[in-house]
């Protein structure tokens, strides 16, 4: 497939990219220091020196793709960001201008507390995490709303705690309701979880929470 991946420097992007040159697509990435893809120079991969927030560094490069997947992510807690919802509103824009349908993007399973989350993990993810990143939470729920509200076939994926460990194959996911105690994934998981789907009907216009 011809993918356009968002935000291939972070932890999640980077397997990503990787995981999808490895498979034999064609990708396409868009990032604003491309120095630091160590896949750069590769032959089925084409750099884009962009911000998502500025849309006119990368929007004539949409067309053509199958597929947009997003792994937009901020750094800054202290501050609120829009790097989530005007970047996704930025993407579907042009995905609506050039025909490009499918769109897959990252968001996170603590903007949520399932009513049947045990209390310990109810109250840590209450007073704690969802403090902690409460700037990124706001702007991850605009993007969530942005992207169902749009016409492109989308799937939000809703990842717990994120680790650095090695790619199993072996995870579990809910596609349109809660997961029943979601606790980690490995980055590479996560990253294969999205490939191994963009092509799955099932998963479109829903929201799909997975951990190990």
């Amino acid at each position: 497939m011809k993918l356009l991946i968002f935000g291939p420097t972070g932890g999640s992007g980077a397997q990503l990219l990787t995981q999808a040159l490895d498979a034999g697509h064609d990708v396409t990435v868009v990032a604003r220091d491309p120095g630091r893809i160590s896949a750069a120079g590769h032959a089925r991969l084409t750099l884009i020196t962009g911000d998502v927030l500025e849309p006119r560094t990368w929007e004539a490069a949409v067309g053509g793709h199958e597929a947009v997947l997003s792994c937009l992510g901020s750094r800054d807690r202290k501050h609120p960001t829009t790097v989530y919802s005007q970047g996704a509103a930025n993407i579907i824009d042009a995905m609506s201008q050039t025909g490009v349908r499918r769109l897959m993007c990252l968001s996170s399973a603590g903007l949520e507390i399932p009513p049947e989350t045990p209390l310990p993990q109810k109250l840590v993810t209450r007073f704690l995490i969802q403090r902690l990143y409460r700037h990124g939470y706001t702007d991850m729920a605009a993007m969530e709303r942005v992207v169902a509200a749009s016409a492109v076939d989308w799937t939000v994926i809703r990842p717990p705690m994120l680790t650095d460990g090695p790619l199993t194959g072996r995870y579990r996911a809910a596609v349109g309701r809660h997961l029943a105690n979601p606790r980690r994934i490995s980055r590479a998981d996560l990253a294969h979880y999205m490939l191994s789907h963009v092509e799955d009907h099932d998963t479109w216009q829903r929201t799909v929470e997975i951990s190990s």
